[in-house]
């Protein structure tokens, strides 16, 4: 069983041609579907409002995490208010393991959970994640994680499960 030693460190353009890789690996593919899910990628790497990160396990890359400011990136455009309010500073995250041989083995929820657990200790009111509804696995891992589901939502890709996880001070 895995309970920690994660290392995330910021996502380079020599990551790029990896995490192309992963998008088209058929168990990521299939809930990162979208065709332009390495234009949304790549070209948010330098976007101030997303955290863009590398998840290594003992030195190996596996995995893409990317986090970012609620009420930075969901003030406006299509996403707006799909997901519900919530308290100023909350982060959204997304993730996906990009090798295949990792999987299955309880890193997701671990990751994600030392991921926020950090989030959550150094202020962060409340972090959401919104899976596709017919995705046991990943629900199951945010369960792990300590997200709680709250209800289905409709997003502009499609039905979503918002899931929330609150720090202690949250509003």
């Amino acid at each position: 069983m895995t309970t920690g030693g994660y290392h995330f460190r910021p996502m380079t353009h020599d990551d790029l041609r990896m995490v192309r890789r992963w998008l088209t690996a058929p168990h990521v593919a299939e809930w990162w579907h979208d065709a332009d899910d390495f234009a949304f990628v790549s070209g948010d790497l330098d976007h101030p409002d997303m955290a863009q990160f590398i998840v290594t396990f003992e030195g190996r890359p596996f995995a893409y995490l990317q986090c970012y400011r609620m009420d930075d990136v969901y003030k406006a455009g299509p996403w707006s208010g799909c997901l519900g309010e919530h308290p100023a500073g909350t982060r959204g995250i997304d993730q996906f393991i990009g090798e295949a041989d990792m999987m299955g083995k309880r890193h997701g929820s671990a990751f994600v959970r030392q991921f926020i657990d950090e989030l959550l200790k150094c202020g962060t009111p409340r972090i959401v994640i919104d899976p596709d509804p017919s995705n046991p696995r990943a629900i199951r891992a945010y369960e792990k994680a300590g997200f709680i589901a709250q209800r289905e939502v409709d997003t502009p890709d499609g039905r979503a499960l918002l899931m929330i996880r609150d720090g202690a001070h949250a509003g």
